[in-house]
């Protein structure tokens, strides 16, 4: 099992070019499952995440094609659905990853059958299925949880209804929208989560010949179509991993500029920046991060849905203020249990307490390096941002999480002046 090791003290000066947004290409690469013709999806990460879904996509019937070496960061994926074998979504491919529950949808809206695996729980929480399953029940599926699968019917085909969420749910809301795509009539979905990658999974299924209004607010109306074609679209830039080399480059100071991601892609985390001191600006289709060598002022921050503070970006924060001047109220209301980095970090000299939802961190002059192991995708490059402002040798284990998420870290890092490298066992 791979481990990272990070000598830890070194400023950071260079560019790093963000790649597409996983939680982007997830639903991309299940939307392919609405079309009998190919979907070519340009500026795929090459992940753990990827690769899981591939298989599962695979498994179904779906034909896809991988070139290397295009012209932008990341690949291209060929995806051919014309011929699909099964419309069952195994446990032992869907416990790897929660999003392959995000076949469900389409699936069930093309053939009128799906039997898709329950995801589960996952060390950050449980993240329950019952919106996908009542969603799809709105537009006239019959569903039941039988032998741990979810079995769903809908033998004469989906048919538009009004969804309102009780809270925005980005997976209920992409599977809904691609299932409504197909459905007869109108759909409505109310209170829908409004993240870019929702913004990027609708420009695709318009580009595939849907009809969708009110992209980018809580409110989308779909209109059904009898089919959908083929169509190119390319991947999003990942907010998450520029979020995380944007805190890489305030914890360990220097400067970065983040090539082909625009500063608006930051969201909240923009504003928390500078009022921590970080100086946060555009540069064309780029955004330039920098940090002199004052410390960063504590600020508070609480996880929302979109467009608030995001939660795949709170570990990383957290970790940016354990060094921070005075003291920052960090508040997680999206998972329960995403504080599993805090007994790392304390490892590190940390000053953290937790209390329920919240943990209050109060900054320390400088960490100290130590052997840590990760828990989680987002907890693991916590790690690694702790190890990068250190004094000493931090040593990250179990970074297989790492990879469902960041592609070539070290190397990345590594190009800008950090000591970091992967250790291979």
């Amino acid at each position: 099992m791979d481990k990272i090791r990070i000598q830890g003290g070194r400023p950071l000066h260079g560019s790093i070019r963000i790649g597409g947004a996983k939680n982007a290409a997830l639903p991309l690469m299940c939307a392919a499952l609405l079309t009998e013709e190919p979907l070519v999806l340009d500026r795929v990460p090459r992940l753990a995440d990827i690769r899981t879904l591939k298989t599962l996509l695979a498994q179904h019937g779906v034909e896809i094609a991988i070139a290397e070496g295009i012209e932008i960061e990341g690949q291209r994926l060929t995806l051919s659905a014309a011929d699909i074998s099964s419309t069952t979504a195994p446990y032992d491919i869907v416990r790897k990853m929660r999003a392959s529950v995000l076949v469900l949808g389409p699936l069930l809206a093309r053939f009128g059958t799906a039997d898709v695996s329950l995801p589960g729980g996952c060390a950050i929480g449980t993240r329950p299925v019952n919106l996908h399953i009542d969603g799809l029940q709105k537009l006239g599926a019959e569903i039941e949880i039988d032998g741990g699968y979810i079995r769903a019917r809908a033998p004469k085909g989906l048919t538009g209804a009004v969804i309102r969420f009780p809270f925005p749910s980005v997976g209920a809301t992409e599977n809904l929208l691609m299932a409504a795509t197909l459905a007869r009539g109108e759909t409505i979905i109310e209170n829908a989560a409004r993240e870019p990658e929702i913004a990027d999974l609708a420009h695709c299924l318009i580009a595939m010949g849907a009809e969708i209004d009110g992209i980018g607010t809580d409110r989308l109306r779909i209109q059904g179509k009898e089919k959908l074609h083929g169509a190119r679209h390319a991947v999003i830039a990942d907010r998450i991993e520029g979020g995380t080399y944007a805190l890489a480059a305030a914890i360990a100071g220097g400067d970065i500029e983040l090539l082909d991601f625009p500063a608006q892609y930051l969201g909240a985390l923009s504003d928390t920046l500078r009022r921590a001191g970080v100086e946060v600006e555009p540069n064309g289709g780029s955004t330039h991060v920098r940090r002199g060598n004052s410390r960063v002022i504590g600020v508070d921050a609480m996880t929302e849905p979109y467009p608030g503070f995001p939660t795949d970006l709170q570990a990383q924060y957290m970790t940016l203020m354990t060094i921070a001047e005075g003291a920052a109220l960090v508040t997680e209301t999206i998972f329960e249990n995403r504080f599993m980095h805090v007994p790392e970090l304390a490892r590190m000299g940390a000053n953290i307490t937790i209390h329920h939802a919240s943990a209050l961190v109060r900054g320390v002059p400088a960490l100290k390096g130590a052997p840590v192991m990760a828990t989680d995708l987002r907890a693991s490059v916590s790690l690694v941002l702790a190890g990068l402002a250190a004094e000493g040798e931090t040593v990250v284990s179990r970074v297989y999480h790492l990879d469902r998420g960041y592609e070539r870290v070290e190397e990345k890092l590594s190009a800008c002046g950090a000591l970091i490298e992967r250790l291979a066992e």
